[in-house]
This record gives structure tokens, sequence and C-alpha cells, in this order.
């Protein structure tokens, strides 16, 4: 049975600190690019955007979307999903900080993949992670640097991300395992 963790504020709330932490850390959104993994990731980096633009009027951070599909090394293991594609903002990522969005951060292999695909299409200052949740069990050294929540979990549980831009809804739940 499926236990709700965060729900539509707290996701809120993770978000808008994230944004916040970004800037921070950027100091400022000046030459910063921000892109989703799909296919939950990309709602969460235009949130983060958005977000951004009501911290600091006038500031603008364009948001895009990065498709890691073709650049897993575990396509023969995961469930077959169809490559979504890849929007960069003008301009691209030469010289500008990326910050790569995803929604649970898991083994690192998704982030691995993201980084082969960000190689592939230019040479990015910095580049940074946001994830909305943490779940440990790393299988690279892979660490996000700004983190909504961390949910230590086993591996017999499966974190949900539920989204209101493509399942209706904002929750994130949490089932399986001795719970």
């Amino acid at each position: 049975m499926a236990r709700a963790v965060l729900g539509q504020a707290d996701i809120s709330r993770a978000l808008t600190r994230i944004s916040h932490e970004i800037l921070e850390s950027n100091k400022g959104g000046s030459d910063l690019v921000i892109l989703g993994i799909p296919t939950r990731g990309v709602a969460l980096a235009r949130r983060i955007a958005d977000a951004i633009a009501v911290i600091e009027p006038g500031t603008s951070v364009p948001a895009g979307a990065l498709d890691v599909t073709m650049y897993r090394d575990d396509l023969s293991r995961t469930r077959t999903r169809t490559p979504a594609p890849t929007e960069l903002p003008p301009g691209g990522i030469d010289g500008r900080t990326v910050v790569l969005v995803d929604d649970v951060l898991y083994s690192g292999r998704t982030i691995r993949a993201a980084l082969d695909a960000l190689n592939d299409l230019g040479r990015a200052r910095a580049v940074r992670l946001a994830v909305l949740v943490d779940r440990g069990h790393r299988e690279f050294p892979i660490r996000a640097d700004f983190v909504g929540k961390n949910l230590p979990s086993s591996k017999a549980e499966r974190i949900n991300v539920r989204l209101v831009e493509t399942d209706g809804e904002d929750v994130v739940t949490i089932d399986g395992g001795d719970a």
C-alpha cells in the first residue's frame, strides 16, 4: 500500500527552496540554463524556472529538456521507453551553468547518461544537479547539489512522483518494502 510522503504544498515549498539555492549558488540568474530529464524532470525544470522569475523579477532563466534514453547503459535491462525530444534554449549551453533536474535520484545511472548527452551538445561552464527526491542506493559517485527531500528507502520500496502536468496531481508516495 502506497503512503504519501510529500503533498502539493510540500512539493511547492521544496521547489521554491531549490530555486533560491540555485540563485544563491550561481550568484543570480545570469548564464543559467535549466534542463529537465523527461518525463517529470521537464515539468520540475519549468516550475523552477518560473519560481526564479518570481524570486528575481526581470530574470528569465531558459528551461529545456534533455533526453538521455540512448545514452543509458542499462537499456537491455529496463523497460523500453520512447525517446523524447531534447529541447535546448536558444544560445545552447556553451559557457553557461546548466542545472539538470530530475524527479528521483537513485542509482545515478540516469544522471551519468545525462552528463554524456550534455557533453555531446556543448561545453557547459558548470553542471549542477537538482532533484525532488534523493532516495540513496548510488551505483555511481553522483550527488545532487539541490535536494527537495532526502528519503532513505529500501531497494524493495518504490518512490512514485506524480505531477499535475503528467498525472493530474502533485504527490510523492512510497510503496513496497516492510511498511
